[in-house]
């Protein structure tokens, strides 16, 4: 997934998606192929992937594979036409988003439910809200399809189904949101393996303005007045204070990161959360620039866009490393 926002932020920028949609369309092409081997291998060790069910702390990151078929639909969607043709990437981004929508909720509700009812220790942590944000990117990637699905009730209730799932994923998130607060004011960052999660909050945040503006964006299609110009105004009404948000947690992670580094903090897979939820920052703040008109907007976009493809790069180095490492091992 931190693959896939790599390409469809590029191409969701105010400024420069054009000159991007060649790297971008490389990237996606290349996330739709990771996502293609990650699933056989998860095919092959079915056993042990639902083992993790019972780890207080693999058991949310349950929320990543939904997630991943999301953000690669999408870019499927809006860099696929080219190569395959418009009527072939709708089919396959609308399976590709019904598949990560209909898991995304399972484990939205089930991994609360073992953290509920059987997961016993372990502290809060962002990894916490990967299983409620995921309803949150069936929001915004289901934006893409609204004008794609046919005219009247289907549509229309493509587009209820995502508000609905925007609403549940913000609540969600905002109460985890909450509790993750409290415990690292109350206690302490965590371990140093830890402290790149903190990052995660962004995400919720940054999805949330982004699929504010595009459902906005295509409430038209379906809604009569006056709730499709409500639902338009809500993409700027929500968004912009969601945004001022997500700047002040940015600022506070990237300080505690700074600390941590200072004092040391060996590469963990863990790093990956430094992508995906910029990437939403990305797309959010993109999608107020083009709904506003905003230079500062657009600034911020193309500013938050370089540090997304600077963290994709470093992290993909160390992971490609650390593979190469084991395997030769």
């Amino acid at each position: 997934m931190a693959t896939g926002i790599v390409a469809t932020a590029a191409v969701s920028l105010p400024v420069g998606g054009a000159v991007l949609r060649p790297f971008a369309t490389a990237v996606w092409l290349l996330a739709a192929g990771l996502l293609a081997i990650l699933l056989a291998r998860a095919a092959r060790r079915w056993r042990t992937i639902t083992a993790h069910a019972a780890d207080p702390v693999m058991a949310h990151f349950y929320g990543a594979p939904p997630m991943a078929l999301l953000t690669v639909g999408a870019g499927t969607l809006l860099l696929g036409a080219g190569l395959i043709g418009t009527r072939a990437a709708v089919v396959i981004a609308a399976l590709l988003w019904t598949a990560g929508t209909v898991s995304g909720l399972v484990v939205a509700v089930a991994v609360p439910y073992l953290r509920i009812t059987r997961h016993t220790g372990g502290e809060p942590f962002g990894g916490w809200l990967m299983p409620v944000v995921t309803p949150m990117v069936s929001a915004a990637t289901g934006a893409l399809l609204v004008p794609h699905a046919p005219a009247g009730q289907i549509r229309l209730t493509l587009l209820l189904a995502c508000y609905a799932m925007f609403g549940l994923s913000l609540v969600a998130a905002l109460i985890m949101i909450t509790i993750i607060w409290q415990h690292h004011a109350l206690r302490s960052a965590g371990p140093s393996r830890a402290v790149p999660t903190l990052w995660i909050v962004l995400g919720p945040i940054g999805q949330a303005v982004t699929a504010a503006n595009l459902l906005g964006g295509v409430a038209s299609a379906a809604l009569p007045h006056p709730y499709a110009q409500a639902f338009e105004a809500l993409g700027i009404v929500l968004g912009v204070p969601l945004w001022g948000f997500a700047m002040l947690w940015g600022g506070l992670a990237l300080a505690v990161t700074l600390r941590t580094v200072r004092r040391g903090m060996p590469f963990a897979l863990t790093w990956w959360s430094f992508t995906f939820p910029v990437g939403t920052c990305v797309t959010g703040t993109s999608a107020l620039a083009l709904r506003t008109g905003s230079i500062m907007f657009e600034a911020v976009a193309v500013l938050l866009y370089l540090a997304l493809v600077a963290a994709w790069i470093t992290v993909g180095w160390r992971t490609l490393r650390m593979v190469s490492s084991t395997v030769t091992g």
